[in-house]
């Protein structure tokens, strides 16, 4: 190999693509070594875990880079068949109804005659969003298309779109070139957000996609290897609980147990959902067991919500500085309905609010929020600025979330009993030989602890729920929990699962010359 003194380089040296590749790598890797000691230097005790998680994580990253996910092909025609038939009759049916309706012929995959079919000829108000450029342009995105959709004589056309686009997202997906021995792989980047938080994109070989963004409808579509069986593991309200450890840890000095633990002894109920019920609508007649209580929180309460079911996403959009207003918008709720819930939400768990004001405090006056497992962020936003709130009253929850998947994915790839597949911010996919299925389930569920111990003593965990099948889709249950649909979906591990394999245990002879 021809060795190149890069100090004495001009710029009309020749070189061969492969020297400029080696001069490009080799610069890479020795100025990366150069500065490493002086970067180590500013770790202190709480980064300097971080940096070794970061580390730690390169090889377990690397190998569900490399394996990917099997695909089982002719399920994948299937169910993209079907999708092609959908849009095309949907597709008709909407130029059937503009052409009627309007006399226009359009193509509804152009946003430029879309802009032009609501805002101009039907006249409706436009709905703007800054663009790339930084100006504040029409759209006819999907919260665009939600909107115009309150109008009667739009409602058709918005309603046909937005299942054609979602159908065109899935078509789109199905698609997508995998490699040449049947599997689609992602590369997954360690550093790729604030939070922690895995984030994955194309292979190296430009195929594949982001698995970490697959519609559930999809997943089916991606099987196990034979002779081995999926596991995928969920922590349980990992937000929620990480918010009320937050709220312990902050407050219990000040305020004392009671105060201080009240939400996150709501999430460690078994039913927060319920529990924010009690608080949030007093006036029910709540028989005080567990059984009655929750049959009082699924009756209906808004539309087609129940009261649990508005407790839930008025909860978490509470706890992350949502606004009425904007949690209307999004949720479909009527804003005073909001503005009570809140009032009562607060008056219930007053360590919500004070949590924000924490919050607020800590970007004030240190520009910074380090989580209970040492992840440190700095935000630069004006502190002030409700988004620069928003973001760092988010941060916490989340990036432990993200060190808690990720310390258990650690855990379990140090076993080397399983064979990692995909990480989905709060879940993990992996395969094992299915004959040890009995012993690896629980093995796996006791790697996907990541304890901590809180003030006072207190031990902190987030529960793991374990699933196993033949593919990444949920098998569809019956009231009774019986299986009627997706027999080799993922199911509720409850000890042991009886099924056997219904379809795809064989390679093909391709694929056996491939492995």
């Amino acid at each position: 190999m021809r060795i190149i003194n890069t100090g004495s380089l001009e710029q009309d040296t020749h070189l061969t693509q492969n020297e400029k590749d080696w001069i490009y790598n080799g610069l890479d890797v020795c100025v990366t070594f150069e500065i490493v000691n002086t970067l180590l230097d500013q770790l202190d005790s709480d980064t300097s875990g971080t940096y070794e998680r970061s580390l730690a994580l390169q090889g377990p990253i690397l190998e569900m880079s490399l394996r990917g996910l099997r695909i089982d092909r002719a399920r994948r025609d299937e169910v993209l068949q079907q999708y092609r038939s959908d849009i095309k009759h949907v597709g008709e049916n909407l130029t059937e109804i503009i052409r009627d309706g309007i006399g226009l012929d359009l193509n509804w995959r152009s946003p430029t005659q879309l802009k032009h079919l609501f805002y101009s000829i039907l006249g409706l108000p436009v709905t703007r969003k800054r663009n790339a450029a930084g100006v504040m342009a029409p759209t006819v995105n999907r919260d665009a298309l939600e909107n115009l959709s309150n109008y009667l004589i739009a409602e058709p056309i918005c309603l046909h779109l937005l299942f054609l686009r979602d159908c065109d997202k899935k078509r789109q997906f199905l698609e997508t070139e995998i490699d040449s021995d049947g599997r689609m792989r992602s590369s997954f980047n360690i550093a790729g957000t604030n939070t922690g938080r895995l984030a994955s994109s194309f292979s190296p070989e430009g195929t594949g996609t982001n698995l970490q963004n697959v519609d559930r409808e999809l997943r089916s579509v991606f099987i196990a290897d034979p002779g081995m069986k999926f596991g995928n593991l969920d922590l349980e309200q990992a937000d929620a609980r990480n918010v009320g450890a937050l709220c312990w840890n902050y407050f219990v000095e000040a305020y004392g147990e009671p105060l201080a633990g009240r939400y996150l002894d709501a999430c460690e109920s078994g039913d927060l959902h319920t529990a924010t019920c009690k608080l949030a609508w007093t006036d029910l007649p709540w028989p005080g067991d567990s059984k009655g209580d929750r049959a009082i929180a699924d009756q209906l309460a808004y539309r087609q919500d129940s009261y649990r079911q508005l407790a839930k996403k008025l909860g978490h959009g509470t706890n992350y500085y949502g606004t009425p207003r904007t949690m209307a918008k999004h949720t479909k709720t009527a804003v005073k309905l909001i503005e009570d819930f809140q009032a009562r939400y607060f008056k219930g768990f007053p360590c919500i609010q004070l949590w924000h004001h924490e919050v607020k405090r800590l970007i004030r006056e240190e520009a910074s929020i380090t989580t209970l497992f040492g992840r440190r962020r700095y935000f630069w936003g004006r502190p002030s600025e409700d988004s620069t709130i928003r973001e760092a009253i988010a941060y916490a929850p989340q990036s432990m979330t993200a060190d808690e998947i990720n310390i258990g994915m650690l855990n379990l790839y140090r076993t080397n009993r399983v064979q990692l597949l995909v990480q989905v911010h709060d879940s993990l996919l992996f395969q094992y030989p299915e004959d040890e299925e009995d012993e690896i389930i629980p093995l796996a569920l006791n790697c996907l602890r990541a304890p901590l111990v809180l003030k006072r003593d207190r031990e902190f965990a987030v529960p793991v729920d374990a699933k196993t099948g033949w593919n990444w889709g949920d098998a569809v249950t019956d009231k009774t929990g019986n299986i009627v649909g997706n027999e080799d979906g993922l199911a509720k591990w409850k000890g042991h699962d009886k099924r056997n394999r219904q379809r795809n245990n064989k390679l093909s002879l391709s694929q056996l010359l491939l492995r």
